[in-house]
């Protein structure tokens, strides 16, 4: 069926230069309102949980978040700050925590797209349309699109990205009381050499991410297995098989790796227990201890 051109909506142009509320004012205008921004945090942390939010801004209140932007770019001060002025001013929000144990039975990616659907769900009024940063999330409800940098490059989607950090450094340092070997409190749970060299003194705790490879050398250091079911990317698989790689793959993923080795992952550890042919004898292993 081909629709006349008269029948087309006028043609939205956002400019570069055109500011963080560009996006949201040209779908509103267009009758494609509420806009909801979604983002999230703490993908590339090898413990603790991954945290995704969705938030919708009032139209009218772009003068009293001048300072909104990547919450990463932000001193821990005012995301803090900009964290109560978006619970307190924005027209509708949702925070969505996804548990270290389900970012391992899934992968870090499907959790990550499966959280992003949660939180645009828990929205009190179904959006008229939906902003996600950098990448398509399929299966959600309303029109979409990614922006890349979207935590920059709009501010409904920056709104998200701070109360996502904030949750989720919160939850860290609330971890942190429990796991204080680790130094939860400093690096939130990222890969830093300070916490490689925690993981490989103490090995893994049940807050860790089980399926992420340098906690799999710290496991097998410390002769541990996961405590729930675990999918295995390249890199984590890799690490279980005899020494015979180069010095590249004993190398800690970094955190961006981390996030693409999430995103591939090629095999399923049943209830804690690792592949066939991985452990010597075919030993299971659950809840971390040997059956």
């Amino acid at each position: 069926m081909t629709v006349s051109a008269e029948l087309r909506p006028p043609r939205a142009v956002v400019r570069r230069d055109s500011g963080t509320w560009a996006f949201q004012t040209a779908l509103d205008r267009r009758g494609l309102g509420p806009v909801a921004g979604v983002d999230e945090a703490g993908r590339g942390a090898c413990a603790g949980p991954l945290v995704v939010a969705s938030c919708v801004l009032r139209p009218k209140d772009q003068t009293r978040f001048a300072e909104l932007t990547d919450s990463k770019l932000l001193s821990p001060e005012t995301r803090e700050r900009l964290y109560e002025l978006v619970v307190a001013r924005a027209q509708d929000y949702a925070v969505v925590v996804v548990p270290p144990g389900e970012v391992d039975a899934t992968g870090v990616h499907v959790a990550n797209v499966e959280g992003m659907r949660r939180a645009v769900a828990r929205l009190g009024a179904h959006p008229g349309y939906v902003l996600t940063d950098g990448f398509n999330v399929p299966g959600l409800t309303a029109p979409n699109v990614p922006v890349r940098k979207g935590d920059r490059a709009a501010a409904c989607v920056a709104a998200a990205s701070v109360l996502a950090k904030v949750t989720r450094d919160r939850i860290m340092t609330e971890l942190h009381t429990e796991h204080a070997m680790y130094g939860f409190a400093e690096h939130k749970g990222y890969c830093t050499t300070e916490h490689g060299e925690a993981l490989m003194r103490h090995g893994p705790s049940e807050v860790h991410r089980w399926s992420y490879a340098n906690v799999v050398s710290a496991a097998l250091a410390h002769d541990l297995r996961p405590p729930h079911r675990v999918v295995r990317s390249l890199a984590a698989l890799r690490r279980l098989e005899p020494e015979t790689t180069d010095e590249a793959d004993d190398e800690t993923l970094s955190a961006e790796a981390t996030e693409d080795a999430g995103a591939t992952a090629c095999d399923v550890v049943q209830n804690g227990s690792f592949p066939a042919g991985l452990v010597p004898d075919n030993e299971v292993w659950r809840g971390g201890t040997r059956t």
